[in-house]
């Protein structure tokens, strides 16, 4: 009995004050290598260069979304929906480890670590591996987290329009970075949540409260997630990791730690990681601190062009970004570009490594991973858009694209 009352500890969260563990299974959970891992990898990436405060981490990100997700268990079967303690269980389990595949620096390198794989692939091989030590209560976790459940509102607790994912990392980013335009009313949104022929719904009390969130998810990503000096220097990062893969693909010997040289030396897909399973434990391995030691080391290699860029990271020498609605005209990148080769002398093939473009796209509300629907106080459900007073197709689900444009701070004086 001490036992298992040892496993429902209780922890400190800044954001939402004390928050227990609902299940000994998940202690068990949290105490594996796999999410402890989770500490070690930052929540926003980079962005600490924009917000010093945005220093949080995966693991606080999903043991959070992990207690809304009990909130919102608590507040549906109040409402007289049948959720047994498995099922509670499993969909605590999946929004507790809807992280865990994500490598170093979170997305900023989502496709520099390994390749065609995004965080949710690797993330059901951690379910696959974490199955053979905590067995049936995993299998019906994943079966939530790729929405194979007959219980589709359990899946959009997880991942949809209103998860529980979104509801924390907006609130807990605005806590970490400052920046209050992105409050949101998690509590009321959650007390507002009902279930609709097997959909998660929001009643209709709710509206305002979804109106605010969508308006401040918009400014989220304009202000924090794709502010222009985070563009910039998770571009950086990710030219980074991309000159030291080409260094050590062709031969040459660089320094890494252990788990990055294994990644840097060869690329590998998800077919790899089906065929050899040790490859999952090295990519476990890995986390900020290997990415973040060895570019301290290359910012003194002999090769110019890592050098260089590691050098700029570490000085918080990130790239001059220009930012606008229409595209960059060719003779306005290519004027750039004879500059900057100019400037840092710098041969055609390096070239790209300090000057690129790309577009950012903010769309709070898509409606291709399904719709917001609200029920009414008649019992009719109507879609948001129907029910708001303010928003409409046309405004939420908009993508608002902006082109940039990114090179050295050293062609500034040139132009």
């Amino acid at each position: 009995m001490s036992q298992a009352l040892n496993k429902l500890k209780i922890f400190n969260d800044p954001v939402y004050g004390f928050i227990n563990v609902p299940f000994e299974e998940i202690f068990d959970l949290i105490e594996n290598s796999y999410f402890q891992r989770l500490r070690r990898i930052k929540q926003l990436g980079l962005t600490q260069l924009v917000y010093p405060g945005a220093l949080h981490t995966r693991f606080h990100h999903a043991m959070g979304s992990m207690y809304l997700t009990s909130q919102a268990l608590d507040v549906l079967r109040f409402k007289g929906h049948d959720i047994s303690n498995e099922e509670a269980l499993a969909v605590s389990i999946a929004i507790l480890l809807h992280d865990i595949g994500h490598g170093p620096f979170s997305h900023a390198l989502e496709d520099s670590i390994v390749h065609n794989m995004n965080h949710e692939d690797l993330s059901i091989l951690f379910f696959d591996r974490l199955e053979k030590t905590f067995g049936s209560s995993i299998l019906m976790a994943k079966d939530i987290y790729t929405n194979k459940y007959n219980k589709g509102y359990l899946y959009s607790l997880v991942s949809g329009q209103l998860d529980m994912d979104r509801l924390d990392y907006l609130n807990r980013d605005c806590y970490f970075t400052g920046v209050s335009e992105g409050v949101i009313s998690y509590d009321r949104i959650i007390k507002m949540l009902n279930i609709y022929d097997n959909n998660l719904v929001i009643d209709e009390k709710g509206v305002y409260s979804i109106e605010k969130f969508l308006i401040a998810r918009r400014l989220m990503y304009w202000q924090v997630y794709l502010h222009k000096t985070v563009i910039a220097a998770e571009n950086l990062l990710i030219n980074i990791l991309r000159r030291a893969k080409e260094l050590s693909l062709s031969g040459e010997k660089i320094f890494s730690t252990p788990a990055l040289n294994l990644f840097l030396s060869k690329k590998y897909y998800k077919a790899d990681f089906e065929k050899d399973s040790s490859l999952l434990d090295n990519f476990a391995a890995l986390d900020d601190f290997d990415v973040l030691a060895s570019i301290k080391v290359w910012a003194e290699c002999s090769d110019k062009v890592l050098s260089k860029l590691c050098s700029n990271l570490i000085n918080r020498n990130l790239y001059k970004i220009e930012i606008q609605r229409e595209e960059f005209s060719e003779s306005y990148v290519e004027k750039i570009t004879k500059l900057t080769k100019k400037t840092l002398k710098l041969p055609d093939d390096h070239v790209d490594y300090f000057v690129f473009k790309g577009i950012a796209c903010n769309n709070a509300y898509d409606p291709a991973i399904g719709n917001i629907n609200v029920l009414m106080k008649n019992g009719e459900l109507v879609e948001l858009t129907e029910a708001s007073d303010y928003l409409n197709d046309a405004v939420i689900t908009k993508d608002v694209e902006k082109h940039y444009i990114c090179y050295p701070k050293e062609v500034l004086k040139h132009l």
